[in-house]
């Protein structure tokens, strides 16, 4: 039997429509619209040919958890924003952690502006 997802309330505040999500379609949207697209966040080409491929040959296996191989390349300890903000490449892989999907999801929910946490 497939399981349900229970329908509640949309987390934006003031918000009274329903979803199986956290957020309604309509304000889903909007928070897309407002990210841009992964080019306009400044995620070209030299991102995937230098930074990620870079970082998950140095970090095969998950730095967090130690369990699973690495499929995203992570800035840390600074976003890919406050290193553009301080100068600094962020395409350099020495900028980089290697995560996999769960600690990925679970450090992007967590630290990121208009992340689930919100």
């Amino acid at each position: 039997m497939a399981r349900r997802t229970a329908w509640r309330v949309c987390n934006v505040p003031g918000c009274p429509e329903f979803t199986q999500h956290g957020r309604c379609d309509d304000h889903r949207r909007q928070a897309e619209q407002q990210r841009g697209t992964a080019r306009q966040r400044g995620y070209d080409r030299e991102h995937e040919t230098r930074f990620r491929t870079g970082v998950l040959t140095k970090h095969p296996t998950c730095v967090l958890c130690g369990q699973r191989p690495s499929v995203h390349a992570d800035h840390h300890p600074l976003s890919r924003r406050e290193l553009v903000e301080r100068g600094l490449d962020p395409n350099n892989p020495a900028h980089g952690r290697g995560l996999c999907p769960p600690c990925h999801s679970s450090q992007t929910a967590r630290h990121q502006p208009g992340g689930w946490n919100q």
